[in-house]
């Protein structure tokens, strides 16, 4: 078996393409359409069918490319062990999927560990969107992802922490006077953030209570809740601890504890399965994760009051 054939057939497989397959291969289109010309007679099999522009495997396909993608990176990591990466040199871009939260709060840990060793690697932070996100880690879109909700496939993940949740609200609100009571905090008027992922294990916790909430306001984005919980609004929000923490350091606000159990979140980092560049990958999935791994994050500049106009 040639072994090109192999990367051919790799590549295809997870870009779905042809023109993504040639271009991570540096070659150019028609050679991979003769490759797989000569894949498809050596086993028989048509391999993939073009469903729109995409092309999709075959159940033999299927059924093989689990062991040529883990023998082609036995083969790359033998290789690399000969012709190592070398960061410091190094001018690859790397891509890594996060929440809103997670852009915020670990992105500045993450880039200080990746420059500090490889000054000339670049990284793009994209949008978390969790439907794609098994198909992006299948893909090779994005390398590294960072999230609090269990996606599907087979994906190598490590628990970067586990993140509890505490309620926030204004420090003249009613309920600020301790314990927080279930039924003072059910009756309360609650502001969520629609794009939380956390929320699905709040929600959880609620529903095995027979206590759901019906938000009074949704916002997108965590830096609209500290100016709306400090207004005379009386909302509470249930958001995670440390940045509730940062916020009652820099808002009138004040925290609560949740008063029922709701298990920590946990943050875990996945990594891509493709088997381009693994030495590359190996070095940015191992720096990453050594620079967040327990890291609390910074999340205290989220929404940070500024300083009064003295005009007004």
């Amino acid at each position: 078996m040639d072994l090109n054939l192999l990367r051919t057939f790799v590549a295809v497989y997870e870009s779905r393409s042809l023109t993504s397959a040639a271009a991570r291969l540096y070659v150019t289109q028609p050679a991979v359409s003769q490759a797989l010309t000569r894949m498809r007679r050596q086993w028989d099999d048509p391999l993939f069918h073009r469903v729109g522009r995409t092309m999709e495997p075959t159940a033999a396909a299927q059924s093989i490319y689990p062991s040529f993608r883990d023998a082609l990176m036995t083969i790359d990591r033998a290789l690399d062990a000969v012709h190592s990466f070398d960061p410091a040199t190094s001018d690859r871009r790397f891509t890594v999927a996060m929440s809103e939260l997670g852009e915020i709060g670990y992105v500045p840990a993450l880039f200080a560990a990746v420059r500090a060793a490889a000054p000339g690697i670049g990284i793009e932070v994209v949008s978390l969107d969790l439907e794609l996100l098994p198909d992006w880690l299948a893909r090779g879109t994005v390398d590294l992802a960072v999230t609090s909700l269990p996606i599907s496939g087979a994906f190598e993940h490590q628990v970067l922490k586990s993140e509890r949740y505490a309620v926030l609200m204004g420090e003249d609100h009613p309920l600020t006077a301790p314990p927080l009571t279930l039924k003072d905090y059910l009756k309360a008027d609650h502001a969520v953030v629609a794009g939380d992922s956390g929320r699905p294990a709040l929600d959880a916790a609620l529903g095995r209570l027979g206590a759901p909430i019906r938000p009074a306001v949704s916002v997108r984005h965590f830096a609209s809740l500290p100016p709306l919980l400090s207004a005379p609004n009386r909302l509470i929000a249930t958001v995670p601890a440390s940045i509730a923490r940062g916020w009652a350091e820099t808002w009138p606000v004040v925290l609560r504890d949740l008063p029922f159990e709701l298990p920590g979140v946990e943050i875990s980092l996945l990594k891509r399965t493709t088997s381009q560049h693994t030495a590359a990958l190996d070095w940015f999935h191992g720096t990453v994760l050594r620079a967040l791994r327990g890291d609390p994050g910074e999340f205290s500049s989220i929404g940070a009051r500024k300083p009064l106009d003295s005009r007004s």
